[in-house]
């Protein structure tokens, strides 16, 4: 009937009923939502690309395209249309003339070519159709344009050219003597190598720079063309027993003698966080972050160092700055190297001088940057907030103007839940921050339901960034809360190590706290609370429901309670041993963090158990022991596997099948 009264009259509604039209966020509608990622200034400071990822929901897959927007906003255009494949990785050509991007587009194959690689593709942006530029059988992984654009450096995936034994379709057997053997989503690991090449964009002609039975990644040209820095483990033989990367320079040619510019013994530009080392303008540095120390592996803080680009002496310009750093960027003039850097809940875009002195928030605010891109005097930056799901901004001083609107009609139909940051206070007194959300229909006064969700990791944060499942079970009329217990590397070092070789254990004392501070408050039901979590969450899951007994269901996903059966059948054998050692020589280390295995006979929590069928990184042997131990138990339990998947869901179907089978699991056990 309001409607029906006001249909004539609607731009004069009060924003508070006018809210009332719009939907809460749905599985269903979820789809709708754009992952738009990697902005890229055009070198004359005139156009931004950048990726947008969407849903294909007919053939369900994700489906990605190169787009591009002037930089006043005026003007958008979808550069890449294609239905089958994805378009990935633009860069821009040095004249600003060609767009170039990675695709495993279908292409006349060789007779030897087996399947379909990501391949170099290059696109007038003016329009025409992409050409295909490089037919490499192993693919490119990473590129970079030379600066005055006649050559590109190239990361290329080199591996052996036959799958089948000779004379027969029989597929050859997997011949393993390394000593990291597996990793997620790459499979088993035997020959294969990432190799450095340069390609001469006119001819085609291409050449491997430096030798050896090593691996290259991350090329970053000098400013003069002669010389491209990269990251390898080149300091010993038998460089998969560590992550000790460094920083490495050589002259662009073919078997070219490499000279190293990084030594600390950390991960140096370590290479899953992406982050190309950065020469200054004039060519005499490199800004690299240099990594913790080897035995803190991923719990030890990440600085950002620059090194002469000749040899010398690397400065540590954020010694004093106790927090995780990456993807750092020389200013056009050199003066400033901008980076973005973990901070109780925020990932934020930062700078500081080379001369060091103290680190300078760039954008105030409460966000989360993912990537950034700095050209001439201008800065582009990935941006998302607990309200915002990722689109491009300009930075212009200490404001930002968006650039990308992929998710705007999206956003303009949804009702949006109101998350909070607060604190509660751990068993021990110290103080731990977290994030809590209301449900649509919150009413002060009234207790909800609630979901306890704890981040993966151990390390890594909860942080201000745009979360679809917390708007989900806001939607199903539940309240969440995620803590950053110790572990996460949101507050330092000394923070994060806290946990180190002690899962489970304080961590869990700081996860509680934030439950009970919510249950205090008179927002949470204390009979009516419900524990989750994927990964690292889903193993503090299962340390809490063998500890606590308030949960009245769990859902446990990929993820392990016996530190025995992971020793040698995960990707993390490096980890293992620096944080446990082994389990001949210290046991009691394996004992005290199987706690959930072992003490299988105290959970008493209904728990559904996920986990893909290819998972390398806690794999699914794992949720089969503890689910097998609970139904021995005779607590109920449900194991769901999704076939041919690897640590993360990568097909929309499986997605949506795990959010439908949390919300009847919580359901079922909680209202």
């Amino acid at each position: 009937m309001i409607k029906k009264i006001f249909a004539g009259c609607l731009m004069l509604l009060p924003a508070w009923l006018a809210a009332q039209n719009k939907i809460p966020v749905s599985i269903a509608s979820a789809d709708s939502l754009r992952d738009v990622s990697d902005p890229k200034i055009s070198p004359d400071g005139k156009w931004v690309s950048y990726s947008v990822s969407s849903t294909h929901i007919e053939k369900d897959y994700y489906q990605s395209d190169v787009w591009m927007t002037s930089w006043d906003g005026a003007t958008t255009i979808q550069l890449t249309h294609t239905t089958e494949e994805d378009e990935s990785h633009a860069r821009w050509s040095p004249d600003s003339r060609y767009i170039s991007f990675l695709s495993s587009r279908k292409f006349e194959k060789k007779e030897d070519d087996e399947e379909a690689t990501k391949q170099l593709w290059l696109l007038n942006r003016m329009g025409g159709e992409a050409e295909q530029i490089t037919h490499f059988f192993g693919g490119v992984e990473d590129y970079v344009w030379s600066p005055d654009g006649k050559k590109i450096a190239l990361i290329v995936n080199v591996t052996d050219t036959s799958k089948y034994m000779e004379g027969t379709e029989t597929v050859k057997p997997i011949v393993i003597d390394r000593f990291y053997f597996k990793e997620d989503y790459s499979g088993y690991l035997t020959t294969e190598r990432k190799h450095l090449f340069v390609m001469d964009v006119a001819t085609g002609d291409t050449f491997r720079v430096v030798d050896g039975d090593y691996e290259e990644e991350l090329p970053a040209w000098s400013p003069d063309g002669k010389q491209i820095a990269f990251v390898s483990k080149r300091m010993h033989e038998d460089w998969d027993r560590d992550d000790n990367y460094d920083v490495w320079v050589v002259e662009a040619k073919p078997h070219a003698a490499p000279k190293q510019i990084s030594k600390s013994e950390g991960a140096d530009c370590d290479p899953s966080y992406e982050s190309a080392p950065s020469w200054s303008p004039d060519g005499k540095w490199i800004a690299y972050f240099q990594g913790g120390p080897l035995k803190l592996i991923y719990y030890g803080t990440q600085h950002l160092a620059i090194a002469p680009a000749n040899g010398g002496d690397a400065t540590v310009l954020t010694a004093n700055y106790d927090r995780n750093i990456w993807n750092q960027k020389f200013s056009a003039d050199g003066k400033l190297i901008y980076f973005v850097a973990e901070d109780d809940q925020n990932l934020d875009l930062r700078k500081i001088s080379v001369n060091g002195g103290d680190v300078q928030q760039v954008l105030p605010g409460r966000y989360t940057v993912y990537s950034f891109d700095v050209q001439q005097e201008k800065l582009a930056i990935q941006y998302t907030d607990p309200n915002q799901p990722g689109e491009i901004y300009a930075v212009e001083g200490n404001t930002k103007r968006q650039l990308s609107h992929q998710n705007d009609q999206w956003l303009a139909k949804h009702a949006i839940a109101t998350t909070k940051e607060f604190q509660s206070k751990s068993k021990d007194g110290t103080m731990i921050s977290g994030f809590y959300v209301l449900p649509h229909d919150y009413a002060e006064g009234k207790k909800y339901p609630m979901i306890l969700q704890i981040h993966g990791g151990p390390t890594s944060q909860n942080q201000n960034e745009w979360a679809t499942d917390w708007q989900l079970y806001a939607a199903w009329g539940y309240v969440t809360v995620s803590m950053n217990p110790r572990g996460s590397t949101t507050k330092g070092e000394k923070f994060a190590t806290a946990l180190f070789a002690h899962w489970g254990d304080i961590d869990i004392a700081d996860d509680l706290s934030g439950v009970d501070e919510l249950v205090k408050r008179g927002i949470a039901d204390p009979n009516r609370l419900a524990v989750e979590g994927w990964s690292y969450g889903g193993i503090a899951t299962d340390y809490m429901i063998a500890k606590d007994q308030r949960f009245k269901c769990a859902i446990s996903g990929a993820s392990i309670g016996n530190a025995f059966a992971g020793f040698g059948t995960d990707m993390y054998i490096r980890e293992y041993i620096e944080e446990l050692g082994t389990p001949w020589r210290d046991f009691q280390n394996y004992v005290n963090n199987s706690y959930p295995f072992l003490h299988a006979d105290k959970i008493k929590t209904p728990t559904l158990f996920m986990c893909g069928s290819q998972d390398f990184n806690v794999p699914l042997l794992n949720s089969e022991q503890m689910y097998q131990a609970l139904k021995v138990n005779n607590v109920e339990t449900q194991l769901i596997i999704y076939p041919d998947q690897f640590h993360g869901l990568d097909i929309p179907g499986y997605i949506r099948d795990r959010y439908e089978r949390r919300k009847d699991w919580f359901d079922e056990h909680l209202k």
